[in-house]
This record gives C-alpha cells, structure tokens and sequence, in this order.
C-alpha cells in the first residue's frame, strides 16, 4: 500500500498540486505555471508557481514527462489530493433517478443485479465497471430439494437468499429407497433453513451426534450428498473495458496488453481490493492508484470501489467500482460508486426476502 504519511505541505504547495490534477485531468495534457496561474487566479507569478512546482517535483507529488514540457501528478501526487484535499461532489437528483430506475427493473438473481450494476457503471461513467458477486458466508439456504434419478442415485438442488442455485449429484453403492426421501427433504429445510452455505457440513455434523436411530442415517445420507456441493468461488464482473481504448492513455500497444491482463484474471484484483477495503475507515470506499494495487498490469490504472451489505447489516458482502485511468475525474466518480453500493445493498436485500 502507499505511505499516507505525506510530506508536509503548505497552502499554497496543496493549492498547487489541486490546479495541477484537476487540469490534467480534464486535458489529459502536461500542465505548464501559466496554466496554472491563469486557473487560480492568484496574484503569483508563473516564475513563483514554476518555483512551487519544482518542490512538488522534488517531494514526489509531480514529475515531469520531458525536460521542456510541462508536469504531471505522480501516484503521490493523486493519493494526496484523494486523501487530503478532494471535495466529493453529490449526485444530482436525475443521476440518482437514473440509477434507481435502472437497479430496479425486474431482475430475479444476485448475478444479474450485478451484471447489471457493471453495466450501468461503465454506462455513466465511460470507465470499466466492475462488480463483485456475494461472498458464500453471506448466502443462505432457502430450500433444499433432493431428487431420487435411480435407485442409487440422488441429485440435491439448493435454493439461496439471493436467488442463485447449487446443485450437485452422488451415486450410493446401495440403493435408496425411495421412502427415505421424502422425510429428509423436510428435515433438512427445516434444519438448514438460513444457514449459510459454508456452515451446512458443520450444523449436519452437529446433528449427527443427536441421533442414534433411523434419523442418524437419514443424516448420513444427507451428509455424504450436501457434502459434494462445492463452494462457489467469488466472482467479479467487469464490463465496459471497451470505454478505456478511447482513453489517451491506453493508445500504446503495451497499455492496451495491460486492460487484457486485468481482464483476463482479476482474482489478484478481487484479493487486492477486498485487502484495502478491509484497511479502510470503517470498511468504506478505497480508491486503488496505479502500482498501490501491488498487482501486475495495474501501474496504469486506478480503481475505486465501494462495498455494499444488506439493509440492518453491517458487514460487507462484495463491493462495485470502476476501474479506469489514473487520470479520472475521482471527485465525482467517488460519489457515483457509493451511492451505487448502496442501491445494491437495499434490492439484494430485498432479493432475499
């Protein structure tokens, strides 16, 4: 992670080094003390803002692409205007309309909710979008359905609070009557009924131990079944990769290689920011730039992400965010992220109902 021990700096050095990243965010251009001068509109001479600009250089916080142009904010540079000097602007009332309307269509799985968060993303704000599936210890049975195919052979379907479904197989060397069927399909719903799917093998075993009669095989079976339903793994979403060949940044051969790379697995990604969002204040937003992310392929990007949990709830469950050039308008994608996170809190909650 970078150092959030800044060197120190004085108004003028922070007034500065705000000028220089909100211009060279708009212009994707090298920003020049004239420039600089005529934004702020302070009575300060381009010499003595070129001066101030070469003790930012010196700090860390801007370096300078070619001797004679002018400079850019280094991953300091952004981290400290992120950290210390960014007002996040609010969401106009018809950019949370938007958002609510498009969350709110009919969607019947937490897959697609946040197929579509991603989407929607990378729709309003022309970056990648990504999108975290549940994690397991967050989805919980609903029903369980165990279906006889053969006289040796039981198929088990689980239904969990966010609509997704798991199923699995398992060949006895004995028949199974079909008898037994019935009763430990209502045993188990009653006795598995909101436990999250990690726990189901633990809460069995712990039943195990109830039974000396003909339900301590019922649970056996049951047991030997559930027991081959693997866990499912987490999965991010990532959309609107597409947004970011029209980026300046991403022209180069080699920086269009590493968008694919990121792409291609974004498990370290996943680990990354799941990493950071467990360091941050009270599991709020991160904001990831370039090599903070301490992950191949990601020194040309930035990545904010907020994490999202059910309503009454205070535990993160999975996280949106947008993944795009490091030069991004962070104010007001910040603002965009969160109150997404929070649109996918209430209807995945409402999805488990």
């Amino acid at each position: 992670m970078m150092p959030t021990n800044f060197p120190k700096l004085n108004e003028r050095e922070e007034q500065i080094l705000e000028a220089v990243v909100h211009l060279y965010i708009t212009t994707a251009e090298p920003v020049g003390s004239r420039t600089v001068a005529k934004r702020l509109g302070l009575q300060l001479s381009p010499a003595t803002i070129r001066n101030v600009m070469a003790d930012l250089e010196e700090m860390g916080y801007l370096t300078q692409v070619h001797t004679s142009s002018g400079r850019v904010p280094t991953d300091l540079g952004y981290k400290y205007y992120v950290t210390k000097l960014m007002k996040v602007q609010e969401l106009t009332l018809a950019e949370r309309q938007r958002i609510e309307q498009e969350l709110s269509r009919k969607l019947d799985t937490a897959e697609q909710i946040l197929k579509r968060t991603s989407q929607l993303l990378a729709l309003t704000t022309h970056q990648a979008g990504l999108a975290e599936l549940p994690n397991e210890k967050s989805a919980v049975v609903r029903r369980i359905d165990l279906i006889q195919l053969g006289e040796k052979q039981i198929a088990v379907v689980i239904v969990d609070n966010f609509a997704g479904v798991h199923s699995s197989m398992f060949a006895f060397e004995e028949p199974i009557s079909p008898h037994i069927i019935e009763p430990l399909n209502k045993f188990l719903n009653e006795t598995l009924f909101n436990v999250s799917l990690d726990r189901i093998g633990l809460v069995l075993k712990e039943n195990l131990k109830k039974f000396f009669d003909e339900r301590r095989k019922m649970l056996e079976i049951a047991f030997k079944i559930l027991s081959r339903i693997e866990p499912t793994t987490s999965q991010m979403i990532l959309e609107g990769a597409n947004n970011l060949f029209d980026q300046p940044e991403f022209q180069e051969p080699t920086k269009i290689k590493s968008i694919f790379g990121i792409m291609d697995d974004p498990t370290p990604l996943t680990r990354a920011l799941r990493e950071s969002l467990a360091k941050s204040e009270n599991q709020r937003q991160t904001v990831l730039i370039g090599s903070e992310a301490n992950i191949k392929n990601s020194e040309e990007f930035s990545i904010i992400a907020s994490p999202y949990m059910l309503e009454n709830e205070k535990t993160p469950i999975g996280f949106v965010g947008v993944l795009g050039p490091k030069r991004m308008p962070y104010d007001k994608l910040s603002a965009m992220v969160d109150f997404t996170a929070s649109m996918v809190g209430k209807i995945l909650s409402r999805l488990g109902l």
